[in-house]
């Protein structure tokens, strides 16, 4: 999507927070559009980022906002919730004002061509009923 991301993701016997998890993976997206745009020499859009960094964090080097702050996320606490995330996952850019593909498989930042044909698009899926260890049935302590 031109202006977000929508994951689907699996945390597995960690003690980091969702924040925390999120905030690592902005961060290390950050670094890699940063070099991306540096490469292409899109000076424009660099600049722009540059010029919403708060005066604050600009006192601490930050150069560019990639980011917002905040995230929204969805506790997926059964399959049937899950599936319904990853089907509005894969008809988001088929969809509404976006219109970035004609059908969930032709949008290749998808996971929608792995789901439904089995072959891997640019970035590598898995079936996240497949991975070990998930129970959807977890107590709450």
């Amino acid at each position: 999507m031109s202006n977000h991301v929508h994951a689907l993701i699996s945390f597995i016997n960690t003690k980091q927070s969702i924040n925390t998890i999120v905030g690592n993976g902005k961060r290390f997206m950050a670094y890699e559009i940063i070099q991306r745009l540096e490469a292409n020499r899109e000076v424009a859009l660099l600049h722009q980022l540059s010029a919403h960094v708060e005066v604050t964090r600009k006192a601490n080097k930050k150069q560019h906002d990639v980011w917002e702050t905040s995230f929204d996320w969805k506790d997926c606490r059964s399959n049937e919730f899950a599936w319904q995330k990853l089907n509005y996952k894969h008809n988001n850019p088929c969809t509404g004002k976006w219109q970035l593909a004609a059908n969930p498989i032709e949008y290749i930042y998808s996971s929608a061509k792995f789901y439904l044909t089995g072959v891997q698009g640019i970035y590598p899926a898995n079936i996240f009923m497949e991975m070990e260890e998930v129970n959807f049935n977890l107590s709450k302590e």
